[in-house]
């Protein structure tokens, strides 16, 4: 199963983007979707998580401007991001973590512009 990340581009700070992943098959015994960034010359660091039984925790960085959906029957889950900063760009990373394994998608990248 690959995960593919979709919806970055270029916007103004202040503006807003979704990135979505998509799933190209069924994933079982999921714990948790997560996205993670790495801006350049930094490490990734985590930015959100929707859980299995659906409850959310971001990054105090983004908390109040990101949300972070779920649909599980089109194996689809989105980042929402509103009043983007600069300090937002980089590639977005979708993960899926279960019991076994960690799925990372290729990532998309997001720049805001000052």
């Amino acid at each position: 199963v690959q995960l593919q990340a979709s919806g970055g581009g270029l916007v103004q700070g202040g503006g807003s983007l979704r990135v979505s992943c998509a799933a190209s098959g069924s994933i079982g015994g999921i714990w948790a979707r997560r996205w993670y960034r790495q801006a350049p010359g930094k490490e990734r660091e985590w930015v959100a998580t929707i859980t299995a039984n659906g409850s959310v925790d971001y990054a105090d960085s983004v908390k109040g401007r990101f949300t972070i959906s779920r649909d599980v029957a089109k194996k689809t889950f989105d980042l929402r991001m509103d009043s983007l900063e600069p300090e937002d760009t980089g590639i977005y990373y979708c993960n899926i973590v279960t019991k076994y394994k960690n799925y990372w998608g290729q990532g998309t990248q997001v720049t805001v512009s000052s």
